[in-house]
């Protein structure tokens, strides 16, 4: 590992033109916090990223005309039928796809397929 005397040794070097000392790399094994946690390594700087999940049960399209005459009880017709999969969005990306279940008086959704990003 670099110390801070290492690390001002490759900046000076840099900012005088002269050669840097050699910097060896060093390989570390996983930790036992990593392996206990069960994150894939190098995983834990980004655990706190605030992230947008969505549930989407269904789509519709309309004219903002009709939209416009919207009321409350009105029902709108989505493009999905009843038992159908929901989809599951993380940042407007497709991940997953589930059911709807109620826990404790809160709607909730058990993931039933994973969905592997096409490359």
């Amino acid at each position: 590992m670099m110390d801070q005397q290492s690390a001002h040794d490759l900046i000076a070097a840099a900012e005088d033109g002269t050669d840097a000392p050699s910097v060896v790399l060093e390989e570390f094994a996983a930790g036992a916090e990593e392996a206990a946690a069960g994150s894939p390594r190098g995983l834990e700087a980004v655990h706190d990223v605030p992230v947008t999940v969505q549930a989407v049960l269904g789509r519709s399209r309309m004219p903002i005309g009709q939209l416009l005459r919207l009321k409350s009880g009105m029902v709108v017709e989505l493009d999905r039928r009843v038992g159908e999969p929901v989809d599951i969005f993380v940042n407007n990306r497709l991940i997953a796809r589930g059911e709807v279940v109620m826990i404790d008086h809160s709607l909730g959704v058990t993931l039933t397929e994973v969905v592997r990003p096409e490359r």
